[in-house]
């Protein structure tokens, strides 16, 4: 069905005049989709054709660009300036491109998790800690951020409530059996915090901590063991 302007924009207005303009220049409604003309002989051809240029989203974006532009006019004499959009960053990182776990600045569409390996041969698990006498989780979790991360990471934890918890019990593994005495098992409890900027450094940490990545959801399942990443999977978001 033709495209028909006056649905949304009234004769006169602002919205009108920016319209025609607009038209004036692309030669169709569309912004992204190339030349057509709904009252020609190819009106029936409305949409992308399979590997045609139109359908690669770098020109979309640069179609979407140039559409966005608005002409500018300071009084009556001036000259007609187009004012220009600034193009989006890439998504694609160049910590992206060689594989940097370390760095925040990757797979910005995703959730990133700080974990960290426990000594030079230990597991890979989050940054934890028992409770220090009366204190509560969520000043436990700031406590156990910078032991763990450093001070250099400007962090919040979110709400006072966790998001999951699981219970270890120990067995009889030569693992377990170098805990402390009377220690049957353990409860985990999971707090939310939010990194605004900075980043972790383990040069100071206080728990014997060796490296550190930033990782998402997906990476996290090949880093930890089954039973761990059992107890996480549900809490961790896929985004």
């Amino acid at each position: 069905m033709p495209f028909t302007r006056y649905f949304y924009y009234q004769k006169g207005t602002p919205g009108d005049v920016e319209w025609k303009r607009k038209i004036k220049e692309r030669l169709t409604p569309a912004r992204d989709i190339g030349v057509y003309d709904a009252y020609g002989k190819e009106g029936w051809n409305d949409e992308v054709v399979v590997g045609a240029k139109e359908s690669e989203p770098e020109n979309q974006v640069e179609a979407l660009l140039r559409d966005a532009e608005v002409e500018v006019q300071a009084g009556e004499q001036e000259v007609v300036k187009k004012e220009v959009v600034q193009k989006p960053m890439p998504r694609v990182t160049e910590a992206d491109r060689v594989g940097d776990t370390r760095s925040l600045d990757r797979r910005l569409q995703r959730t990133l998790y700080l974990v960290v390996k426990e000594g030079k041969q230990g597991r890979w698990w989050f940054p934890s800690d028992g409770l220090v006498g009366k204190e509560s989780l969520h000043t436990a979790a700031e406590r156990i951020i910078v032991h763990a991360g450093g001070v250099n990471m400007n962090t919040w934890v979110v709400g006072n409530v966790p998001l999951g918890h699981f219970i270890l019990n120990h067995g009889t593994s030569k693992e377990d059996k170098e805990r402390p005495q009377g220690l049957r098992g353990e409860k985990f409890f999971f707090m939310k915090g939010r990194i605004m900027a900075g980043q972790a450094s383990l040069k100071d940490n206080k728990f014997g901590l060796s490296d550190f990545q930033w990782l998402a959801k997906d990476e996290i399942q090949k880093l930890l063991v089954p039973r761990d990443w059992n107890a996480v999977k549900n809490i961790l978001a896929e985004r």
